[in-house]
């Protein structure tokens, strides 16, 4: 394996995974807003990470396609940012500024707890992929010493 390629890997999941912690911030920091640009409450976003398929050879796309073998992959991306389609919460408080008629206010459909274990887990992902930098430079410095001797 090229030693680029694994940090080329690790860098593409710290970049998502940032990102993702992005996402979750906002949504904690936006758990009580009832006015958004949009008209009504906050809605919640959720970032779509997916795998990216290696850019391969032309030969190894035909030799691929000859063996009916699979391509390597290398990293992920954020695909998008979409919201969540779960209902606002309503909560009666006929005395709030954006009640309706009937007394109800819209709050954004976000569960803070929910959030808080999106964000241990980016941040885990996170913390993984740099050990696995970390390791990879270990390694490469290791082999430059072995030639050194």
């Amino acid at each position: 394996m090229n030693i680029f390629k694994a940090f080329k890997i690790s860098a593409s999941g710290l970049s998502a995974e940032r990102l993702r912690m992005d996402v979750v911030s906002a949504n904690i920091a936006n758990a009580n807003s009832t006015r958004s640009a949009q008209g009504g409450p906050y809605k919640r976003q959720v970032a779509l990470i997916s795998s990216v398929k290696e850019q391969a050879s032309l030969f190894k796309n035909i030799f691929n396609r000859e063996t009916q073998k699979q391509e390597e992959l290398g990293g992920v991306r954020v695909v998008s940012v979409v919201e969540d389609p779960s209902p606002a919460k309503k909560v009666y408080d006929p005395k709030h500024p954006d009640a309706n008629k009937d007394g109800y206010v819209e709050y954004p459909n976000v569960d803070v707890m929910k959030e808080m274990v999106e964000m241990i887990t980016a941040s885990r992902a996170y913390e993984a992929n740099i050990t696995v930098l970390n390791s990879t430079k270990s390694m490469a410095l290791k082999t430059l010493d072995i030639g050194k001797g």
